[in-house]
């Protein structure tokens, strides 16, 4: 079986389920398919928004029902469930619907979102619309910047270049944050030093 024919019976069930779980990455990865053709760029964005969705309503009952569970109490250890909360206490709308832009706080903010006292109708309807502007945005990204992408990778001529151009190109971008944030920690605002 090829590639194209496997991204085109199951692209969007990949695209689903690694917005839930990765991130960005998929979901610029499922823009890009879909410039070149390979999946309806509504679909994609559609796949996404469900996928993030699902994984932030998950992560939120999880805090919500769970506050026990010694997962949740691991991440209330962390440093970045406490600055979670604070925002949330400061901005508490606003960080509801910002916190999948913001980097670091993806995954521990629902979960931190969900010990609080927010209800859990609010807080889906914000996630769902912060969801799907957050899958227009990066499968918007992933299908203006294709072109581009395949120029800094070459002309890209199958869909196996396609993904591993993508991929390539996430990773780069991952590992620039990963250091930019090692660095941040390694060397904290004068304000927050003790």
């Amino acid at each position: 079986m090829s590639i194209e024919l496997l991204i085109a019976r199951y692209g969007l069930a990949a695209i689903f389920l690694g917005a839930g779980i990765e991130g960005e990455t998929m979901v610029v990865t499922g823009g890009v398919l879909a410039h070149n053709g390979m999946l309806p760029v509504a679909g994609v964005a559609l796949a996404a928004a469900a996928g993030s969705f699902v994984a932030d309503q998950a992560f939120f009952a999880f805090g919500r029902y769970y506050r026990d569970h010694p997962r949740v109490k691991r991440a209330e250890a962390r440093p970045t469930f406490a600055r979670a909360l604070a925002a949330f206490e400061r901005h508490p709308t606003a960080f509801v619907f910002g916190f999948r832009f913001l980097y670091g706080l993806r995954t521990i903010a629902p979960m931190a979102i969900g010990t609080t006292g927010i209800r859990t109708r609010r807080f889906a309807a914000l996630n769902l619309a912060a969801a799907l502007l957050w899958a227009c945005l990066f499968t918007g990204i992933g299908f203006v910047f294709a072109d581009g992408i395949e120029r800094l990778f070459g002309r890209i001529k199958s869909a196996e270049q396609v993904v591993i151009g993508v991929l390539a190109a996430a990773a780069l971008v991952t590992l620039g944050l990963h250091l930019w944030r090692r660095r941040a920690a390694a060397y904290p605002p004068p304000s927050s030093r003790t």
